[in-house]
């Protein structure tokens, strides 16, 4: 007999589920049966929070889905937060959670990893949250699963299997993968109208958010079409190279470019919420965009959020901007022009970026130039989300620009290693973070995912502490205490190593591409700032 458990996870291989993340559990059992049957990894996390974390980074560096596994109770709101982060970011991951029998739940019998209702509370950290209740429907809502991921704003999918669907015969039920939607593209008036406005601006700006990182070539095209400076965020970097001469950088919060903002009289947003996170970094509340702002998003709901567009269009980031680019009227004299604006903003920028922690950033690109960076509420990932520029898209992130889940980029890196294998990985942590995520070492040694950790050691919550001061008030809990770092690095089995200076850590990180284990690098804010 094939059971219901065993014929979901034929479903998850043939809608192209690569890798799942879970810890089994008594109700989770029957929901591994089928694994054995596919091609699909399996990867063991110490916390279903890790679980949650690594699936955000793999899908960060290849915009596809993983699958997590957990059960009721203590296991899915463990996930939750990892979910916040993940739809906060707009990141696709598909969460399984068993819960008990259908005819036990909500009763508060006080039953094993008894939820009252566990669907009503992962629908608020899902972009869709479903209870199967019989095998029959499995074949549409798996459709419609991955008609999200495949057609719609990116983010995490919740479905509850009570036990008695898990286990229920599926003989009967077909294996049939359905046709998927293709995402939405812009109505040609649409088009026209941006392009007019464009057409007839003196001084327009590109802002790329996110929702393009798919849309490189594209949006590169479009920006040179165009003749514009070019805004990123931080989900955005990479899909213009550094040293492209309309790059801006992604960094829109500074002074700098927010001058561009306000003397722009056109803005075309696209894939971007606008949000605090990206445009008001540092929250002094005062982030405006007086000219007109064409905006494109994929999700309908976002053009209204934030900023007022002069001309709202709901479409995917590629289909858009390939679209608008045939309709635009390129002239030499806005193409001088964009190119002397993008050089004085980068000139009055560089007043404004911190040289030791921009020396730290550029050193792991000198040592491993390929390498993709998750960084972690700390703050050299602070100042990497606006001071460094990614080569390529899909190869940073940052887990404070948004939610802001502490410990998320040490599983997040181990995620991304698993996602692009043949890339270095650098996950860039403070030394209260990490304390987090750490048990999930455990999960690389096990899975041999060589990623390096970077430990940025100043033993305090900093960034707390500078809020505490800028409130007139002396930091309270933020002095933290932190153990042997090495030492617990050799205990999990990994490699552990301190780093004084950029040389050191340079040489160290080069070292660390020898191991198929991860490299706990621990470095001493005094020793670099």
């Amino acid at each position: 007999m094939q059971t219901c458990g065993e014929l979901l996870a034929k479903y998850l291989a043939a809608y192209g589920i690569e890798v799942a993340f879970g810890i089994p559990g008594t109700h989770t059992i029957e929901l591994y049966r089928g694994l054995p049957q596919t091609n699909i990894r399996h990867v063991t996390p110490r916390h279903e929070q890790g679980a949650g974390f690594m699936a955000d980074g793999y899908a960060r560096v290849t915009g596809k889905p993983a699958a997590c596994i957990t059960v009721s109770g203590p296991g899915a709101l463990n996930i939750s937060g990892a979910m916040g982060q993940a739809l906060q970011d707009s990141q696709p991951m598909l969460v399984i959670s068993a819960d008990n029998n259908t005819w036990q739940r909500g009763l508060g019998e006080g039953r094993l990893h008894e939820t009252r209702n566990l669907q009503a509370a992962m629908a608020e950290c899902s972009r869709w949250a479903h209870t199967l209740t019989r095998p029959e429907e499995l074949p549409k809502v798996m459709a419609r699963t991955f008609a999200i991921f495949a057609s719609e704003r990116p983010g995490p999918v919740h479905l509850t299997l009570p036990l008695d669907v898990i286990t229920a015969p599926a003989d009967h039920v077909p294996l049939e993968v359905w046709p998927l939607p293709h995402k939405p593209s812009a109505h040609s008036r649409s088009v026209e109208q941006a392009a007019a406005l464009l057409n007839r601006a003196k001084r327009p700006l590109l802002a790329l958010g996110g929702g393009c990182a798919d849309a490189q070539a594209a949006v590169l095209a479009l920006a040179e079409q165009l003749q514009a400076p070019v805004s990123l965020t931080h989900n955005a970097k990479g899909l213009l190279p550094p040293d492209h001469p309309l790059l801006l950088g992604s960094n829109p919060s500074f002074a700098s470019i927010r001058h561009e903002f306000e003397q722009s009289d056109v803005i075309l947003a696209i894939g971007t919420e606008l949000s605090e996170t990206d445009y008001d970094f540092f929250f002094q509340g005062d982030f405006t965009i007086p000219g007109a702002l064409v905006r494109v998003d994929i999700a309908a709901d976002q053009l209204t959020r934030n900023c007022k567009p002069s001309l709202a269009i709901h479409s995917d980031a590629s289909e858009f901007a390939q679209a608008l680019t045939t309709k635009l009227i390129n002239t030499e004299t806005r193409m001088e022009d964009a190119k002397q604006r993008v050089a004085e903003a980068k000139k009055k920028h560089l007043q404004e970026i911190h040289p030791g922690y921009q020396a730290f950033l550029d050193s792991l690109l000198e040592a491993l130039p390929a390498a993709i960076i998750m960084g972690d509420s700390t703050q050299p990932a602070y100042y990497a989300a606006n001071q460094f520029d990614a080569t390529v898209p899909r190869s940073f992130g940052s887990a404070a620009t948004g939610y802001g889940t502490l410990g998320w980029a040490l599983p997040a890196a181990f995620g991304a290693r698993l996602g692009s294998p043949d890339r270095p990985v650098i996950g860039l942590l403070g030394d209260g973070g990490i304390q987090f995520s750490l048990n999930e070492l455990a999960t690389a040694v096990e899975a041999k995912i060589p990623v390096c950790i970077i430990i940025w050691h100043n033993s305090c919550y900093e960034m707390i502490a500078m809020n505490f001061r800028d409130a007139g008030m002396e930091p309270i809990a933020c002095d933290i205490y932190a153990p042997d770092f090495i030492k617990i690095a050799e205990a999990y089995g990994c490699q552990g190593v301190r780093a004084k200076n950029l040389q050191e850590l340079k040489s160290a990180l080069l070292h660390a591409q020898a191991t198929d284990l991860p490299t706990i690098i621990e470095v001493q804010e005094n020793d670099f700032i």
